[in-house]
């Protein structure tokens, strides 16, 4: 007998495929702003970038986290 697989609902699956992408993007969008020729190149990089925006002065009028 032929069992057909059928799913009511295909918004579960399609989650996961969407969240795959969404890591994807990101994690082109990091490489494009912090690339370098290496992971530790790559991981300073990010490292600079933080310390640079937390010496940053409080602009009154901001949201500050």
């Amino acid at each position: 007998a032929i069992h057909q697989r059928s799913d009511v609902c295909a918004v579960p699956a399609a989650g996961v495929v969407a969240e795959a992408m969404v890591a994807l993007v990101l994690a082109q969008a990091a490489l494009e702003k912090f690339g370098g020729d290496s992971l530790p190149e790559t991981v300073d990089n990010i490292t600079s970038y933080l310390k640079r925006i937390n010496a940053r002065p409080h602009i009154p009028g901001t949201v500050t986290s």
